[in-house]
């Protein structure tokens, strides 16, 4: 019978430190790199699924309404009592004759602080007592020319939003408004609100244009942490 002869002594030793060293590269590649600051394995990628249904009606429920309807009554609206703009150039007529032509459109009047007066009264938007804010013009809707954006201090604390436009020549309002803000922003097209709400949170309300509606209508409205406490 024969048998295979056994292997060298010092030919299997040295065979070991090579073995070791396969093994230890192939532990590093299955387990990522491990060095400081190196990328490292965040494991097995979750498959990707689609949403899952739960409960839908047994009929689709008829439609709230129209968006805004009752919060944003009247807008869309043209404002009477300003002379036509050809141009469509919001820039070619004065801030301050929009705001006071808006308040002699209104129905009721803005709050019982005097602030009705106070406009009709006013020489210069932006200074005591004027209660109507600097004007602030960007374009809203997209169409590539600027809107007017307005804000009416009332009392120590709300804030009334007008925002126009100009439609064949005529000064159109097409925000309004009415906030209690810790701040007001202008963030690309869109008009952000946040107001101080309860328990180191504040409401947070972004206006965009609804090419729909064609007026500034709120899209969203959420809780954020506020960064006052």
């Amino acid at each position: 019978m024969s048998r295979t002869p056994p292997a060298p002594e010092g030919r299997s030793r040295a065979a070991l430190p090579v073995l070791a060293l396969v093994m230890a590269s192939a532990v590093f590649l299955v387990s990522g790199c491990s060095g400081a600051g190196e990328p490292k394995s965040a494991g097995p990628t979750p498959a990707a699924s689609a949403p899952k249904q739960l409960w839908t009606p047994r009929k689709p429920p008829p439609p709230l309404g129209e968006p805004n309807s009752e919060l944003n009554d009247g807008v869309p609206s043209p404002v009477r009592g300003l002379p036509r703009v050809p141009s469509d150039d919001i820039h070619r007529i004065s801030a301050l004759a929009v705001a006071k032509a808006r308040l002699t459109t209104m129905t009721a009047p803005l709050d019982e602080e005097g602030t009705d007066e106070k406009i009709k009264n006013c020489t210069a938007l932006g200074q005591d007592p004027c209660p109507v804010k600097a004007p602030e013009y960007r374009d809203l809707n997209g169409d590539g020319k600027d809107e007017l954006l307005l804000g009416v201090a009332s009392g120590p604390y709300f804030l009334f939003l007008w925002a126009f436009t100009v439609t064949h020549g005529q000064v159109t309002l097409i925000m309004d408004e009415a906030e209690r803000p810790r701040s007001v922003k202008l963030s690309g097209r869109d008009v952000i609100v946040q107001e101080p709400a309860d328990r180191g949170y504040d409401i947070r309300r972004v206006y965009s244009w609804d090419k729909r509606e064609h007026a500034m209508n709120e899209r969203t409205f959420e809780y954020v942490e506020s960064s006052r406490k």
